[in-house]
């Protein structure tokens, strides 16, 4: 059975953040994620979980200085005390909030630059990229959790240095850990490469998470070019047992627009 999550970053926004925890119970779910935690105290998390019975399923690192444009810090040459410090602070969470799994946005190319300077720039983006994975997913497995990573389509996120599925795949082979996975979001790989279904049935062995959106403007799911029904049915029939995080912006309110989701438990 699919287990969607709601993703208090985009959903129930018509509420107070903390507030979200109950709005989503109520409305069906049975987990949560969100960007990020780190404006609230691990314990008041804590409390808003167990009073509304979800289960918290994900979370991002310290992304840098998110009001000043930066995604990310993992593969940021010179910015790597700062990452080793954001996943220390990421585990501390994870460990108070139960959750299994973080993940780590991989940030910017420069932009402003000219070809050799880009391509130089990538790799040293790269080198960067894999030492920082694999000291983050050395952590991670010590304390028990999984990393993630995610490839975010370049619309979205102009110059994100992850933004395809083998440049990801690539990545987890050559970090070589058990415990790094994909984070595959199908708003993002139906944007850059399609083929949706293709895409799960190659690496459903790499995903450690799934998220959805309607494409392309990332409403709920029963909206645009993508027909979930039948992505989702394939992604159960291939053996799934993970969450399905929710992350779309409802086009009106959250609740009104949850009618998608009552084929898996959602009340709308």
């Amino acid at each position: 059975m699919i287990r969607l999550a709601a993703n208090l970053s985009m959903l129930f926004t018509e509420h107070d953040f903390l507030d979200r925890f109950a709005a989503a119970a109520d409305a069906g779910f049975r987990g949560v994620e969100y960007l990020f935690p780190y404006a609230y105290s691990a314990e008041a998390l804590r409390t808003a979980l167990d009073e509304n019975g979800v289960e918290q399923v994900l979370f991002n690192l310290p992304p840098g200085d998110w009001e000043a444009g930066e995604r990310g810090l993992a593969s940021l040459p010179g910015r790597e005390d700062e990452f080793r410090d954001s996943m220390v602070e990421a585990l501390h969470y994870a460990e108070v909030l139960g959750c299994p799994r973080v993940h780590a946005m991989a940030g910017l190319l420069p932009q402003d630059a000219d070809a050799r300077i880009q391509a130089e720039a990538r790799e040293a983006h790269h080198a960067t990229y894999l030492s920082n994975l694999r000291f983050a997913a050395e952590e991670a497995a010590k304390a028990g959790r999984e990393l993630l990573i995610e490839p975010i389509n370049t619309r979205d996120m102009p110059g994100y240095f992850l933004c395809r599925q083998d440049q990801a795949v690539a990545v987890l082979e050559s970090v070589g850990a058990d415990n790094l996975r994909l984070q595959f979001d199908l708003y993002h790989c139906q944007i850059m490469e399609g083929d949706l279904i293709r895409h799960l049935e190659r690496l459903l062995p790499h995903i450690g998470h799934v998220q959805i959106a309607g494409v392309p403007e990332r409403h709920e799911p029963d909206i645009g070019e993508v027909h979930y029904p039948a992505v989702l049915e394939r992604l159960e029939a291939l053996g799934y047992r993970g969450w399905v995080g929710c992350e779309y912006r409802p086009a009106h309110g959250t609740r009104e627009g949850l009618g998608w989701g009552e084929p898996h438990g959602l009340v709308s």
